[in-house]
């Protein structure tokens, strides 16, 4: 990272300058966590941080482009979903652990990165381009391998050639999108978090497929 990392004045941060820089991300991303995305302040992610708002001025113009900074970061890290899916089997039992792991996996990412997601949902809803384009980055790391998967049962003659597998895909990322959002809420329907994976599972099963899961 070193001679890579610069400030908003575009001077290259020695070792010290990185090592403060992502400790008021750290302190920011620990902040999003307990608090509303706008009562987070420059002043309490330096005092957090052990520094001044001049120091955090040097590196990130505002929260907003510090806040960018880790939606950027967890962004690539949504690269690790594509494995969920991609080169996966979904014939027979093969299919159902598929499923089983895709479910598992997306939710996991969700709630390791809610409290940045949430802010990047937020930016998206209100048409922010650039939180838009990052929540797409996430879903398309799994849309994009899904619609393949459903692609290649459809040639095989395994899954209805009438169906668009694209928004077959699309459709099944947003079901797992915002059932990952709303986790801490289905308490309130009764519903335990730990009931999820087996009932989102054989729905991403039957909608790939078109066949209910064997049991």
């Amino acid at each position: 990272m070193t001679g890579q990392v610069r400030t908003v004045d575009g001077r290259v941060a020695g070792r010290r300058g990185q090592e403060t820089r992502q400790k008021l991300l750290d302190c920011l991303r620990e902040m999003l966590s307990t608090s509303p995305y706008r009562d987070v302040k420059v002043i309490d992610v330096a005092r957090m941080a052990g520094t001044s708002p001049a120091t955090f001025y040097q590196y990130f113009p505002d929260v907003e482009g510090a806040v960018l900074e880790i939606a950027e970061e967890m962004a690539k890290d949504a690269d690790t979903l594509k494995e969920l899916v991609a080169g996966k089997s979904w014939a027979g039992k093969s299919g159902t652990a598929t499923s089983e792991e895709l479910v598992d996996g997306f939710l996991a990412f969700w709630r390791k990165n809610d409290a940045i997601l949430r802010v990047v949902t937020l930016g998206a809803a209100e048409g922010d381009k650039r939180f838009f384009k990052i929540r797409m980055t996430v879903l398309n790391a799994v849309a994009k391998p899904l619609t393949d998967a459903v692609k290649e049962l459809q040639a095989k003659g395994q899954a209805d050639k009438s169906l668009d597998a694209a928004a077959v895909a699309g459709s099944l990322v947003s079901l797992l999108a915002s059932a990952a959002e709303h986790q801490k809420a289905f308490t309130s329907w009764g519903v335990k978090v730990k009931d999820l994976k087996p009932n989102l599972a054989p729905l991403v099963y039957l909608g790939v497929t078109g066949k209910k899961p064997p049991r």
